[in-house]
C-alpha cells in the first residue's frame, strides 16, 4: 500500500486503526533502542531510519542526494514489515536474528533478504526488534556499507 506523507506522524495518521497501533509501537521500540546518530524521517515512502548527510556526506550510492538508509517500517495490505539493511549486509547478524527469532515467538519467520513480514500483529517480537536495533552503531553501519560497496 502506498501512503503519501512527509513525516512519520503523517504516515501513521493515514493507517487503519489496527495497523496504526502496531506501527506506533514499532516506532517507539526503534526510537528507544536505535544507537545515537541515526535519524528518522520518510524514506522510500515508509518510515525510515538512516545516516544523515551530516555524518555521511556521500549518501546512498544509488542516489547520493538521499541519506544512507538503514531501517524502514511499513504497513502493507496483509502485513507490517520491518526492513533492516544490516541483516542483508552482515551474515553474522542475519544468523543471530534467525536463531533468536524462535525464542520470542512460535510463529514461523517470514523473511526476505532484508524484509521481515509480520502477518499476525499480536505476535510481533518487539523485544527482539529492540535488541536488533542495538546491534549496529552508525560507524559500524557505514563500515559495513562501504565494505560491501567495494566488493
Amino acid at each position: 500500500m502506498k501512503y503519501t506523507a512527509s513525516t512519520p506522524e503523517e504516515y501513521i495518521d493515514q493507517l487503519p486503526e489496527d495497523k496504526k497501533k502496531v506501527i506506533q509501537k514499532l516506532r517507539s521500540v526503534i526510537l528507544n533502542n536505535l544507537p545515537k546518530g541515526f535519524e528518522e524521517g520518510i524514506s522510500y515512502g515508509m518510515i525510515g531510519y538512516y545516516v544523515p548527510h551530516s555524518l555521511y556526506p556521500d549518501g546512498y550510492h544509488c542516489s547520493p542526494d538521499l541519506p544512507l538508509p538503514f531501517m524502514n517500517i511499513a504497513s502493507q495490505k496483509n502485513s507490517v514489515n520491518l526492513y533492516h539493511s544490516g541483516i542483508y549486509a552482515d551474515h553474522n547478524l542475519y544468523n543471530w536474528f534467525v536463531s533468536e527469532y524462535g525464542k520470542y515467538t512460535s510463529r514461523r519467520l517470514d523473511m526476505g533478504k532484508s524484509c521481515i513480514r509480520f502477518k499476525k500483529m499480536e505476535e510481533i517480537p518487539y523485544d527482539l526488534i529492540g535488541d536488533l536495533c542495538k546491534k549496529i552503531s552508525v560507524k559500524q553501519w557505514i563500515d559495513i556499507y562501504e565494505c560491501n560497496l567495494k566488493k
